[in-house]
């Protein structure tokens, strides 16, 4: 079970539960590298607890810092995206891809040709590049595990081999904080109402996606990208408890759920420990506890980032680029009070209908289409009143 392990976006939410994991399973793994965007207070204590043998910082001004402070360490240092890359290429048996957001496309593209496991934990990776990076998967024959909770249910109890037997998925939705509210209402959250989520533990990006609920239209091009079905064989359900973390629905009329506790060590868990299970730090399911299971079909007259997505999947080539990249664009400037909560769908749905969708042909043009659009939603951000 002995496995060498990279973590790309080791500061994170995903990175510092995966070492928690390891910490607790420490005589399975070797840190082959750890890699942070702009944390490098954090990456240092990782680097200093964990000794990998290599610690890169993406902020290369913050390059001098990590080195003065794993100078007797015997851990390399290097500063830079070209060094992330090499990180990401270094030979490991095990790689998470836990960078958030477009930027961890190149990087995972990287961590798959290696022909080894990869966790993938970055779902704008598949929306943004689904083809190209499936078509390196298959091509390098590399096991790819999917970390979202929603994903990594689906990934439990998919009968790959009866594939002809399924007749859906059902993702599951939390609903986030703003469930119950009317659209008025909805109007003037914040954004420190929008990241303090119900149920789960996650950074501010994610945590806004899942207020608007476009992590729910982005899992839901990814799961078209992860599993051999089709757009109209994805479902998608509200299920405020967190609990069922989602479903696969037979033909025989039976729907077989992985439940759990809201907690991503226990997906990162299977990751980490598959095709075996390790010990996970989590609490134990106790259903008559929970008491109760509500489910509701999601309302997407107040959360039009669903339809959004899912029109997007349907049009297919470039529109689900446009889609991750107008949105991370809009959730950034909500974040910082640009602009309204409501006005993310709109920032959004702007940039689509604005920019032709095209076959996607290389990584090139989607890193023109990703430009593109994150030039017209940063503009549209100044129109909104």
């Amino acid at each position: 079970m002995f496995k060498s392990v990279t973590i790309l976006g080791s500061t994170g939410s995903i990175g510092t539960s995966t070492l928690s994991l390891i910490e607790q399973n420490q005589d399975y793994y070797s840190i082959v590298a750890l890699t942070a965007n702009n944390n490098v207070e954090l990456l240092i204590k990782q680097a200093l607890q964990f000794r990998p043998q290599i610690a890169v910082i993406g902020d290369e001004s913050l390059h001098k810092v990590l080195k003065d402070a794993l100078k007797d360490s015997g851990v390399e240092v290097a500063c830079g995206k070209n060094s992330i890359l090499d990180a990401a290429s270094m030979p490991a048996d095990w790689i998470m891809a836990g960078i958030v957001g477009v930027a961890g496309l190149i990087p995972t593209l990287e961590a798959i040709k290696q022909g080894t496991v990869v966790a993938l934990a970055n779902k704008e990776c598949l929306v943004s590049a689904g083809e190209l990076l499936m078509s390196e998967v298959k091509r390098s024959g590399t096991i790819l595990l999917p970390v979202d909770s929603e994903h990594n249910a689906v990934f439990q109890v998919f009968d790959f081999e009866n594939v002809k037997s399924i007749k859906k998925i059902i993702l599951t939705a939390s609903g986030g904080p703003f469930r119950t509210m009317s659209k008025v209402e909805m109007k003037e959250v914040t954004p420190e109402q929008a990241i303090n989520h119900p149920n789960w533990d996650m950074g501010a990006k994610i945590s806004v996606d899942s207020a608007t609920m476009m992590n729910k239209g982005l899992e839901l091009i990814e799961a078209y990208y992860l599993f051999p079905i089709e757009e109209n064989q994805i479902d998608i359900i509200v299920h405020p408890q967190s609990i069922v973390h989602s479903m696969v629905e037979y033909k025989d009329g039976s729907v077989l759920a992985q439940m759990g506790c809201p907690d991503m060590r226990t997906p990162i868990g299977f990751c980490l420990g598959w095709p075996h299970r390790i010990t996970a730090p989590v609490q134990s399911l106790n259903l008559a506890k929970v008491g109760r299971l509500d489910f509701e079909v999601p309302d997407i007259d107040k959360f039009p980032c669903l339809t959004l997505a899912r029109e997007a999947l349907k049009t297919g080539g470039t529109a689900p680029t446009i889609l991750n990249a107008a949105n991370e664009v809009a959730v950034e400037g909500f974040l910082n009070k640009e602009i309204g909560f409501l006005n993310i769908a709109e920032v959004v749905e702007n940039a689509i209908q604005k920019i032709p969708v095209g076959k996607i042909s290389c990584l090139d043009q989607i890193s023109n289409v990703d430009e593109e659009a994150r030039v017209i939603a940063t503009e549209s951000l100044k129109h909104i009143n």
